[in-house]
Order: C-alpha cells, then sequence, then structure tokens
C-alpha cells in the first residue's frame, strides 16, 4: 500500500508587504503573463507521483483565477492566521484522506520540483519524522541579496539552523547565523536558506491548530516556529538547485527579480 500525498497551496488575498499578492502577474520568456497562484499551481504540476493538487484560500478572487486555468480549490476560513492553519483546516475537506500532507507556499514559484520529492521520500523513508522542510545552502549572491534586503528593512528570505541530525533548532527572518565574511558570488557560505515547503503528517496538523501562538512564531512571523516551541522536531532535508535560481516572492521589488529567471531559463 502507497501512502496517499496531496499538495496544499494555501493562498491568501491580504497581505501586510504585498497584498493581492496570488495575483500578481509574471512575465514569462515568451512576453505569457500569468498569476503567482499559477505559476506556483504549475509547479505542483510538475511534482511525481502526487495523488492530488488543491489551492487552499478564503478569498473569491483567488478561487476564481484557479478555477479559470483549470485548479481544484478547497474554501478555507478568513480566521486562518497562517499558510499551515490554512492547509490544517483544507485537510479535513479533502474528498479523500491523505497520509502526507505537502505546504507549497504559494509565493515560492521558482521552487524545483525535486525540492518537494525530497520532502515526500524523506516522509515516507522515516516514519517517525512528524514535519520537514528543504533547507539550501546558500551561495554569496543569495546571502548578499538577503543582506541588501535586510540593509533596507526587508525580508528577503528565512535561514535555518539545525544539529547534526538534521533536526531544526531554529528559523528567522533574520540572515542566520552571523558571518561578517565576504564572500564571491559562486562561494558557498554557512548560511542555509529555508524553501517556503513543508510536509507534514495529518496527525501533526490536526494538533497544530489546538496549540496557541507562542511568542517565537508571534515576533519572527514565521509559522513553523509553533511546533519547535511545542517540542516537535522538524527534520531539515537538504536539496540541491542543480544550478535554479530559487528566490521567493516576499515584496513587490520580487517580482522583478522572478521575471529576470524566468526569462534567462526560457520558461514561458
Amino acid at each position: 500500500m502507497t501512502d496517499k500525498t496531496v499538495i496544499i497551496i494555501p493562498a491568501r488575498y491580504a497581505s501586510t508587504r504585498f497584498e493581492g499578492k496570488p495575483l500578481a502577474m509574471l512575465t514569462g520568456s515568451t512576453g505569457a503573463r500569468k498569476s503567482l497562484i499559477q505559476r506556483s499551481w504549475e509547479t505542483a504540476c510538475d511534482v511525481p507521483s502526487v495523488d492530488g493538487i488543491f489551492v487552499a484560500t478564503d478569498d473569491q478572487r483567488i478561487a476564481d483565477a484557479v478555477h479559470n486555468f483549470g485548479g481544484q480549490v478547497i474554501m478555507t476560513s478568513p480566521n486562518c492566521r497562517n499558510g499551515t492553519e490554512r492547509v490544517a483546516e483544507a485537510v479535513q475537506k479533502l474528498p479523500e484522506p491523505a497520509d502526507i500532507v505537502v505546504n507549497l507556499q504559494g509565493d515560492a514559484p521558482l521552487t524545483p520540483p525535486w525540492f518537494i520529492t525530497a520532502l515526500i521520500e524523506e516522509m515516507k523513508g522515516d516514519s517517525t519524522v512528524e514535519m520537514a522542510t528543504p533547507v539550501l545552502r546558500c551561495d554569496g549572491l543569495t546571502l548578499n541579496m538577503f543582506r541588501e534586503d535586510r540593509r533596507n528593512g526587508r525580508v528577503g528570505g528565512t535561514t535555518a539552523v539545525f544539529d547534526q541530525n538534521w533536526d531544526a533548532l531554529y528559523f528567522s527572518k533574520e540572515v542566520l547565523p552571523f558571518t561578517d565574511k565576504t564572500y564571491a558570488d559562486d562561494e558557498q557560505t554557512p548560511v542555509y536558506h529555508h524553501v517556503g515547503a513543508y510536509a507534514y503528517r495529518p496527525t501533526s496538523l490536526a494538533r497544530y491548530i489546538r496549540w496557541p501562538e507562542r511568542s517565537l512564531e508571534r515576533l519572527e512571523g514565521l509559522e513553523q516556529l509553533r511546533l519547535l516551541e511545542h517540542g516537535v522536531k522538524i527534520r531539515c532535508v537538504l536539496v540541491d538547485a542543480k544550478g535554479r535560481v530559487f528566490w521567493e516572492l516576499n515584496n513587490p521589488v520580487d517580482v522583478a527579480r522572478i521575471e529576470k529567471v524566468l526569462q534567462a531559463k526560457g520558461w514561458p
């Protein structure tokens, strides 16, 4: 018997940094303009051996956009405080129960499909893992962009630190661990970029929504810290970009960054 795996993409219209972000248009190499949520959906479609893909949202504008490109939608409450809560609610409304649930955040359309495959394989290979998330070792170029964003008061990405077993110690929107060294663009650094994707057991999601927010989650605005603060181990899975540029759409300035990658790679 194989584990049934689904991908759920949480999407909300309201955002303090970029309102209406899921519907932001991104121009590809052919000049085709597609919304962020459509490009995120297409990323999910490239992941092999997945039994279902759904967008979870509370906004009819997003739901209409998803239906227009042929996607499936699960409507959720506007009271969900973050993507994990939205995914947890959507799991309860799935047409069939799932064994592994992947949260592919809707602001990371450049996520290589093998990042998600690595999470699924980690969960299938070790039944004790309750939650897994990818980490990518930063080169100097990425680290320098993170530093530039922080100097300008923006959050460029989340970093992760972990123990010798690859279980997370902390996640932060600051650049951790501290290093004052200047790195060449192609040089490897000691900083690991946390990629916006998670795989969970449904039981972990059920516990998550019962637990209250604690101080670190509120301070950092990082949903996964709720699990760390309640003692749940989060397995960090090292992934290889294989030459792919990975960047999330966190701020309006990131639209141009992502479009540059789409056009350089010849992706429509």
